[in-house]
C-alpha cells in the first residue's frame, strides 16, 4: 500500500489539542504510524549542554509526533481536509484528492 502522507505534504490536524491547525509534514515514521508537523504538538525537552554539539543546553521546544489517523491531507485547491485515492497514469501510481480530483 502506498504512503498516504509523505514528507512535505500540507496536512490539517483532525483531533487533539491542535485540532483545526495546519502545517507542513517534517518527517514520517511509518513503523510507529506517526507524523511530525511543523509548529504543531510542541513538546519541551530538558537537555544538558554537550561540548562540541551545535545544540545549546536548557529547555528546548520541538515538534512531537501525531498519529497518522489524527491528520488529513489538505486539498491544494480549496484548502480543506480530503482523503486520497491512488490513480494510475502512464504506468505510474499517483495520489489524487478524493474531494476535487487534483493530483498531489
Amino acid at each position: 500500500m502506498p504512503a498516504r502522507i509523505r514528507k512535505g505534504d500540507e496536512v490539517i490536524v483532525r483531533s487533539g489539542k491542535d485540532r483545526g491547525k495546519h502545517g507542513k509534514v517534517l518527517r514520517v515514521d511509518p513503523q510507529k504510524q506517526r507524523v511530525y508537523v511543523e509548529g504543531l504538538n510542541i513538546i519541551k525537552r530538558h537537555q544538558r549542554p554537550r561540548p562540541g554539539s551545535p545544540e545549546p543546553g536548557g529547555v528546548i521546544e520541538k515538534e512531537g509526533p501525531i498519529h497518522v489517523s489524527n491528520v488529513a491531507l489538505q486539498d491544494p485547491r480549496d484548502k480543506k481536509a480530503t482523503r486520497i485515492k491512488v490513480i494510475e497514469e502512464h504506468g505510474k501510481r499517483l495520489r489524487a484528492s478524493v474531494r476535487t480530483g487534483v493530483k498531489i
